[in-house]
């Protein structure tokens, strides 16, 4: 399961090189025919597959999103689940493993075929048979699948997991037409998509994608007559296309120096700046098996001497959030723990944990810090921590850098090769549980050996804690919100106590849209609606 997510990360750090390669093709099968009014999205993200049983990255993802409908999303601007293609929330067993779904009727897929209960057994079903990057979010936790006439869903648990409606809201979990993908089996068609959703898919190139609205949509008609995607090859040309207006919104990825620009002539030129806290976070992976590391003074004076601002500002010029959690600030459940315990790196504040220490100018905290090489921030943030941590502790420590590409990095984390590696996590989906049972828990281990197998030993940190297995099964059993907020708080706490994880920070979401534009909201998840965008003359 984890490994599938490590995948993800990978396919996102190699798409700007591969746009490089990609981003000349395809563009005549993207003008030809479209709709001359259409609004034009620009990123810098590659385009993989629009499979929604191996989409993982975080462009398909948009793209599903609005090309397809799931049994649940988000109401606008608001952190409440609502029924999609469902009619209704689910309908729990007591012992909490069946969830009994109604469903739509009068939906249409956009090849005609009519969509039901059937369909959207189909669909789940094939994302976890066909064993694409994320189905490991379905097939570790579903035992089956079942249509109960034309308008019923069942679907039965292996454990109990309350956290499976917003699971359900997942991009990829969208219906497909079992006509379009019968046929294919376990087999991926990463140019295609069949779903139910206000758009279809009317052109796809390596170079975008064009989407013309669906006619027969159930739901409300697009405010506007069709969205053009384009990849650029590189951040400068996207920045360049948005500032000349051939692009009525950049989608990213820009680097902080075309964020702050962009941010800083807004008001000149009437740009909107529209950011949001994003769902991807950075956090030091502290291998608990090595020294200093088994040490909890150690990570304790590690986590004090953490200065947040400095990251911030330095690296990315304020363009991302300082991170005292794994769970992110778009939870309300998010609470600022590392901060309570350890503070903002103060010196009188790192001098007091320093007292607690063995450590001293003759026998100094070693900390040999390994980042992954071809992702720039990494490499410039590794280096303020180094000047950071050498700045405050003076001669109490000695930090070595070391780096690595980040497929090597992936592959030995199990192997314990690192003691202390910077990485990056993007959540699945909209739930807490998927910012601490993927660090926290262990299937296997010991309190003296540490994790043998499970999360946290394939993030390289080997934390054990039965007391963390305890209060991730008891948070995903219990179905009293207020409750399980409480045992999502002491996860954080615990964390936070043992130092297995040291959150960094957080990436923001910035777009940036023409004022031409109107109607563009982030959701919580981060994404946008195309329906609701309306383009002035």
């Amino acid at each position: 399961m984890v490994q599938c997510r490590w995948r993800r990360l990978l396919w996102a750090g190699l798409a700007l090189l591969l746009a490089v390669v990609l981003g000349a093709c395809g563009g005549d099968r993207l003008t030809t025919g479209a709709t001359p009014n259409a609004i034009v999205i620009g990123t810098t993200a590659r385009l993989r597959t629009l499979d929604p049983a191996d989409a993982y990255e975080t462009l398909a993802g948009l793209l599903l999103y609005n090309m397809g409908d799931r049994l649940y999303t988000y109401a606008p601007n608001s952190h409440e689940l609502i029924p999609q293609l469902a009619t209704a929330l689910p309908e729990v067993s007591d012992d909490g493993l069946t969830y009994r779904i109604p469903l739509r009727r009068g939906v249409r897929f956009h090849d005609g075929t009519e969509f039901n209960a059937a369909a959207m057994a189909f669909s789940l079903q094939r994302f976890i048979e066909s064993g694409g990057q994320p189905s490991s979010l379905l097939a570790g936790r579903v035992a089956a699948i079942k249509a109960v006439g034309d308008d019923l869903l069942e679907i039965h648990l292996k454990e109990p997991f309350v956290a499976l409606p917003h699971l359900l809201a997942f991009s990829g979990l969208c219906a497909i037409s079992p006509t379009a993908y019968a046929a294919a089996g376990n087999r991926f068609l990463p140019t295609q998509f069949v779903g139910t959703g206000p758009y279809r898919l009317a052109a796809y190139g390596t170079d975008g994608v064009r989407l013309e609205p669906f006619k027969a949509y159930w739901g409300g008609a697009p405010r506007n007559q069709g969205i053009r995607l384009q990849v650029f090859s590189s951040s400068a040309n996207l920045y360049n296309a948005f500032r000349t207006g051939s692009v009525d919104v950049a989608a990213g990825a820009l680097d902080p120096n075309q964020i702050r620009a962009l941010k800083e002539q807004a008001n000149r030129h009437h740009w909107q700046a529209i950011a949001g806290a994003g769902n991807a976070i950075t956090v030091l992976s502290l291998n608990l098996r090595q020294p200093p590391w088994d040490q909890l003074a150690a990570r304790q004076l590690l986590a004090a001497s953490i200065n947040r601002q400095r990251l911030q500002e330095r690296v990315f010029l304020g363009a991302v959030d300082p991170l005292y959690s794994l769970v992110p600030s778009l939870f309300p459940v998010s609470e600022p723990v590392f901060r309570n315990f350890y503070g903002e790196g103060q010196p009188s504040t790192i001098v007091r944990w320093l007292a607690a220490t063995p450590f001293t100018a003759a026998s100094p905290l070693v900390v040999n810090l390994w980042y992954r090489a071809n992702i720039p921030s990494n490499v410039l943030a590794a280096t303020v921590l180094k000047a950071s941590l050498e700045r405050d502790l003076g001669d109490r420590v000695r930090v070595q850098l070391d780096s690595a590409d980040s497929a090597t990095i992936y592959r030995n984390l199990e192997t314990g090769a690192y003691p202390l590696v910077l990485l990056d996590w993007y959540g699945d989906f909209y739930d807490p549980d998927n910012y601490l049972e993927p660090f926290l828990s262990c299937d296997r281990g010991s309190p003296t050996a540490g994790c043998d197998s499970g999360a946290s030993a394939a993030w390289g940190s080997f934390f054990y804690s039965p007391a963390a297995n305890t209060l991730i099964a008891a948070s995903r059993r219990q179905g009293n919100p207020q409750r399980r907020d409480e045992l999502l708080r002491q996860l954080q706490v615990l964390n936070a106590e043992a130092v297995a994880f040291i959150p960094l920070w957080q990436s923001q979401t910035t777009l940036f849209v023409q004022p031409t534009i109107r109607g563009l909201a982030l959701d919580v998840n981060q994404y946008f609606a195309f329906a609701a965008l309306q383009k002035s003359p």
